[in-house]
């Protein structure tokens, strides 16, 4: 066994003065989180990106709270000793901060979740954070594409490539921040403007497709290591091949059971002298 004293979850004064990059990993379920926790990431979040990885919906607009819930509770059994940010999904922040505010009370009583992430900052949005933050419960913003309402922006597309698209980034930012947000995903946005964002504000940044001078990084399990078997995308690096070594075993299981070679008698449970004569 080892001698290694338990894993101590940070605090959020601990997140948002970093001592070193932190490391966010999108998880869904409870094998998932155990593998996060035990590799030592900084977070996990468990984000509404669900609805196309794991529940093959066509967008993230589709995924709702019990969705949400459901998979945040088996996260934090999972990871009992790792910060978790849970995703408020589409529609619950939408239609006003009250409806925010219980949606985000619902995921830190009945799921654990230590703090919560909405996109955007619009009038509406920056509401919600004041006033989720306002009750105590930490808030996490996200600017730059937003999946929730891509097709407004055109799309599943880099954002702040021009000057009226980064003014919006950068100013959106910068208002999560005065809004009481402890941190902020940057996603699809260039290394430049993410640098300049990270530098104006004070809350630590979280980089997806932002570059490297973020303070942290998140990146999707299934991304990192090659089960989702969409199209990889730019801001994607994979660090294994886990669904093709899963289809090539699944392959030979098939092949073994077919050929009778599985199960083998290692595989296969005996009975005691004498007792099976007797049951002709």
């Amino acid at each position: 066994m080892s001698d290694a004293p338990p894993r101590k979850k940070l605090s959020l004064p601990q997140l948002m003065s970093p001592a070193a990059p932190l490391v966010m990993v999108t998880a869904y379920d409870h094998a998932q989180a155990r593998h996060a926790e035990g590799a030592g990431v900084d977070l996990i979040l468990v984000g509404d990106s669900l609805g196309n990885v794991v529940l093959g919906y066509d967008s993230t607009a589709q995924v709702t709270l019990a969705d949400m819930l459901h998979h945040a509770r088996a996260v934090r059994r999972g990871a009992p000793q790792t910060f978790m940010v849970v995703d408020l999904p589409f529609g619950t922040y939408q239609l006003g901060t009250e409806e925010a505010l219980r949606a985000a009370v619902q995921l830190v009583q009945e799921a654990g979740a230590d703090a919560v992430k909405l996109e955007g900052a619009a009038p509406n949005d920056l509401a919600c954070v004041r006033r989720i933050s306002a009750a105590g419960i930490p808030v996490m913003g996200h600017v730059g594409l937003l999946p929730q309402t891509a097709t407004a922006q055109g799309g599943l597309k880099v954002q702040g490539k021009d000057e009226a698209s980064a003014r919006r980034t950068l100013e959106g930012a910068a208002a999560l921040q005065e809004a009481g947000a402890f941190s902020v995903v940057l996603e699809a946005i260039p290394a430049a403007l993410a640098a300049l964002i990270t530098e104006r504000i004070q809350i630590p940044t979280i980089g997806i497709g932002a570059g490297v001078e973020c303070d942290g990084q998140v990146l999707v399990y299934h991304d990192i290591l090659g089960v989702y078997e969409g199209p990889v995308m730019k801001m994607v690096r994979r660090y294994a091949e886990v669904g093709q070594i899963s289809r090539e075993a699944l392959s030979r299981y098939a092949a073994e059971v077919r050929e009778r070679s599985f199960p083998a008698e290692a595989n296969s449970f005996g009975m005691t002298d004498g007792v099976l004569e007797k049951l002709y």
